[in-house]
């Protein structure tokens, strides 16, 4: 084994530490939100506008970290981003008040966002640098990291969300400190940043091509929001238990899980546009077959096959826009994003209109325009 094989496995293994633990910070974050809304007497309106803060801020923190990511810049950018992030999380369980929750709201989006393209950018030099597909596997490590988080959060039910949010938020952010000296030699950092819209080896990434992928991630994230916000009362409204009701999202989660902990060899084998095309036609027919069924088992084999169909087809898009640089990225990152804020919203007013299994069909008819423009969009750009 070379010393450069070492450096990239270390890099790797560093880099599935700061996913895992952005995914518990999120789902410690969105599995106490009822205590947060209790403690500082939010009415549902006034939450709505916490977490509009948050998601304006993430908003904000995507394009400030795709104009700061360069890659002599990506260790301290990850450092403060994780430190950043779980310190945040501390200060939202001490907020009592409307202004103070919107305040660290702002603060806890932007963090995220700066530490997201920071991660995204530094897993594609990684990968570049391993020379075959990782990035599935790291953004597993977010899906487990977030069902950590949420069972962390189950089991602490007793407890108050406050010693929770600093007890996690000292933990993660004593953690990023100590890896300092590790990230400080993060393969890839000591490379000279690449012209705009170019990777080292000069293959520019077309206007058009880095939209498509934007889209396509827009219409893979709004998958993913019907899953959090609307698989429980699929499921409900088909009355079930409201146990099974909540199976419906786990096991929409650890499909996604197990779909990317394989999605690095699928990719490696047959490609990233092939392992996509035929990932989301398996989400559009499992969803689609799912919302349309009467029984709750079909229903949760719908939402799991769903989850396992998608579960590639973010990271290898982002390995896609990585050709563009952190730029890229971030700018696929930003539209991507709008859809998993804005989809729940949109199907819940479909649903108004018409039913809830007829406004489930839209993130399943995405996820078969997915499957269509696959090919276009991840196809290797020539130089």
């Amino acid at each position: 084994m070379t010393r450069t094989t070492d450096s990239v496995r270390r890099s790797r293994g560093l880099l599935t530490g700061y996913f895992f633990g952005l995914g518990m910070i999120m789902a410690v974050w969105g599995a106490r939100m009822p205590a947060v809304q209790q403690a500082a007497h939010l009415s549902t309106a006034q939450l709505s506008l916490v977490l509009l803060a948050a998601a304006l801020g993430m908003v904000a923190g995507l394009q400030a970290g795709g104009r700061l990511t360069r890659p002599e810049r990506l260790p301290v950018l990850l450092t403060c981003g994780a430190a950043g992030l779980a310190g945040c999380l501390a200060l939202l369980g001490r907020c009592d008040s409307l202004p103070s929750l919107l305040a660290a709201a702002l603060a806890f989006g932007i963090t995220h966002g700066v530490l997201d393209v920071a991660a995204n950018s530094a897993a594609v030099r990684c990968q570049n640098a391993y020379g075959r597909p990782i990035m599935s596997s790291l953004h597993a490590a977010y899906s487990l990291g977030a069902l950590a988080g949420a069972a962390l959060a189950a089991v602490t039910a007793h407890t108050t969300h406050r010693t929770l949010f600093l007890t996690t938020g000292l933990i993660l952010a004593g953690a990023a400190l100590a890896a300092t000296p590790a990230t400080r030699t993060l393969t890839g950092t000591d490379q000279p940043p690449a012209p705009t819209g170019q990777d080292e080896t000069g293959v520019s990434l077309p206007s058009t091509k880095l939209w498509l992928l934007g889209a396509l991630a827009a219409a893979s994230l709004l998958g993913e929001g019907a899953a959090a916000d609307w698989a429980a009362v699929h499921l409900h409204s088909l009355d079930a238990s409201a146990a099974v009701s909540a199976a419906a999202f786990a096991l929409y989660s650890a499909a996604m899980a197990a779909g990317r902990l394989t999605g690095d060899r699928l990719t490696a084998t047959f490609g990233p546009a092939a392992v996509v095309r035929a990932g989301a036609v398996l989400a559009a027919a499992g969803l689609t077959t799912g919302v349309l069924a009467s029984t709750t088992s079909v229903a949760l084999a719908g939402w799991a096959l769903f989850g396992l169909g998608l579960s590639t087809t973010v990271p290898c898009l982002i390995s896609a826009a990585g050709v563009g640089g952190p730029g890229a990225v971030a700018t696929v990152a930003v539209t991507g994003y709008l859809g998993l804020l804005a989809g729940p919203a949109l199907i819940g007013a479909i649903a108004s209109i018409t039913t809830l299994p007829t406004a489930l069909l839209l993130p399943a008819l995405l996820a078969a325009t997915v499957a269509a423009l696959a090919h276009r969009a991840l196809e290797k750009p020539t130089p």
